[in-house]
């Protein structure tokens, strides 16, 4: 009996510290689905792909410049269709061939947020997002306005977009104009995105960036993150019971023996 206690409790100190090492490794990943940002902090230089929802970021809600819509990021781009003639060889025939360029083009600079499922932790500041040198054209679109050329002769229609429009109009204007095509995105509280990216360091916050040899990504995404496995827990407490078994088992065969 004795050596059999000793056997269980040497099986208990094995199985002691692999149930620690997968109820730790359960935990790190559950925190990594639920954007902890104690969890990617720890990723600091990393790149990674976050599942959550969008919230505000530290200058609260804003509102888009085209569409007026309350959101936590938006952009928008002009767009200016025209028509150039070439002339076909052989038949020394006109043909007429359409483009399209881009005049102006938005993107609002403040990061904002994005956090699990359930939200952040009160008193927790969750992870940000740095739109800058972001890819957008994943985003859903909340205005989308063709605007026709001004007719000689003929009074144009107020087109109230224009004012709105940040920044410059600019570009190479080539052949001749069709219509200007608004087009505005935004990301509203709540909205599920998924946002790939480097995660880098500010004051001790995680914050997602562009990559070094890329740009960040941002698009609208399934309707809930990703569920994080139950099969590493189940593991985790069948060695920590295990453990607990066989180690109470051996001390007292090893105390009767």
């Amino acid at each position: 009996m004795l050596v059999i206690g000793i056997a269980l409790l040497v099986g208990a100190a094995i199985l002691a510290p692999l149930g620690f090492l997968a109820l730790r490794r359960w935990s790190h990943q559950r925190a990594l689905a639920e954007l902890r940002p104690r969890a990617f902090a720890a990723l600091a230089g990393s790149e990674v792909t976050l599942h959550g929802l969008a919230a505000a970021g530290p200058g609260g809600v804003v509102e888009s410049r085209l569409a007026g819509v309350e959101c936590v990021w938006h952009g928008h781009e002009v767009v200016r269709h025209y028509a150039t003639w070439r002339t076909t060889e052989g038949t020394g025939e006109r043909q007429q061939v359409l483009g399209d360029d881009s005049i102006a083009d938005y993107g609002f600079p403040e990061p904002f947020a994005i956090t699990g499922s359930h939200g952040g932790r009160p008193g927790e500041p969750p992870i940000l997002v740095d739109p800058g040198e972001a890819d957008t054209t994943g985003i859903n679109l909340c205005l989308q306005r063709v605007v026709s050329r001004p007719q000689r002769g003929v009074p144009a229609p107020a087109d109230d977009l224009l004012g709105r429009v940040k920044g410059r109009i600019s570009g190479v204007f080539r052949g001749e104009t069709i219509e200007f095509e608004y087009r505005e995105r935004a990301i509203r509280a709540g909205d599920p995105i998924v946002v790939r990216g480097r995660v880098e360091l500010r004051g001790g916050r995680p914050v997602v960036v562009a990559p070094h040899d890329g740009r960040l990504s941002i698009e609208h995404g399934e309707e809930a993150p990703p569920p994080v496995s139950g099969q590493p827990v189940a593991r985790a407490l069948l060695l920590g019971g295990g453990a607990l078994v066989s180690g109470v088992a051996g001390l007292l065969l090893t105390l009767g023996g």
